[in-house]
């Protein structure tokens, strides 16, 4: 097993794969995380479960091919590898309908878990993983011990309610959401409009002073310690939105582990996040000179 100490940032949740229109490909927001962060070399570990049926084998084949950490796989002989079917809508948005129970349902709390997250500069987790009570307790077991919680929003309905999301959102140091997440979360508790007002908003209510908002086609927005950081993004064409999202926020936390300010952090998650939407799937083969390539240029096509 891999020394605990290696691993710069653990991801916690769900692996799958995502049935699209044109064939089945990997998925699941944490594993995407991960997939990236290996990618930019900062050797992630991921908490997971599959089921023993071929597409979980297939899965854990995927990430050793990939020189990722799969350590912390665990097997269920019960249920099925998690599976989503996913189609895009006539906006290009994703639409979701995510098999229950599956295997990343049911992880187990183990022993060595705890030193994994506590030695780790990150531990990102999202709000899909706590939909089943077994994956609940884990998770917030970890949440005592994990030094830098990253919080994936990642909104599934119906697999969330806002007695869970909050409580997480309570536990959480740095939250990623999209605007329509940041949206429907301030409107619990405000009736603000404005981008600002919501972030000021979850800042007030749940002590939270790190948090980046993904706006589509309109780029992103990093609020950190009462500062705000744009980036328009970039115009690519898009093939599917799927995992760009997850993409950005490993993007962000490799930048943000090598020390970048917080202007080179946004653009080099913005461009990766980008690069994601013009290609199948949410983890396909790349080579980060393309992603560069992206950033010298400003765009993939104008």
């Amino acid at each position: 097993m891999n020394n605990a100490f290696q691993h710069q940032v653990v991801c916690f949740g769900e692996v799958l794969w995502d049935i699209l229109p044109s064939g089945a490909v990997p998925g699941g927001a944490p594993m995407n995380v991960a997939y990236h962060l290996q990618k930019l070399q900062k050797n992630p570990a991921l908490i997971t479960r599959v089921g023993v049926d071929e597409r979980g084998q297939t899965l854990m084949n995927v990430f050793t091919s990939q020189n990722v950490c799969t350590d912390f796989f665990q097997v269920d002989d019960r249920h099925e590898t998690g599976k989503v079917y996913a189609r895009a809508d006539e906006y290009h948005e994703m639409v979701y309908d995510i098999v229950k129970p599956v295997a990343w349902d049911f992880i187990e709390w183990d022993d060595a878990l705890s030193d994994l997250v506590a030695n780790a500069g990150f531990f990102v987790f999202g709000s899909l993983a706590a939909r089943n009570k077994p994956s609940k307790e884990t998770l917030f077991r970890l949440l005592e011990t994990a030094k830098n919680k990253v919080l994936d929003i990642n909104l599934r309905a119906p697999h969330y309610n806002r007695r869970i999301v909050e409580h997480l959102l309570r536990k959480a140091d740095f939250v990623k959401m999209n605007l329509a997440e940041l949206e429907l979360i301030t409107g619990w508790f405000s009736n603000y409009t404005s981008v600002e007002d919501r972030l000021q908003s979850i800042r007030d209510k749940f002590s939270i002073t790190k948090m980046v908002v993904t706006m589509g086609g309109n780029g992103a927005l990093l609020f950190m310690d009462g500062h705000i950081t744009r980036h328009l993004g970039f115009k690519v064409t898009v093939t599917d939105t799927v995992g760009s999202g997850d993409a950005f926020l490993a993007g962000l936390l490799a930048q943000l582990l090598d020390g970048a300010n917080h202007e080179t952090a946004l653009e080099f998650a913005s461009a990766l996040g980008a690069f994601i939407a013009t290609q199948r799937g949410a983890c396909p083969a790349y080579s980060l000179e393309t992603v560069k390539g992206l950033l010298q240029h400003q765009s993939i096509e104008i």
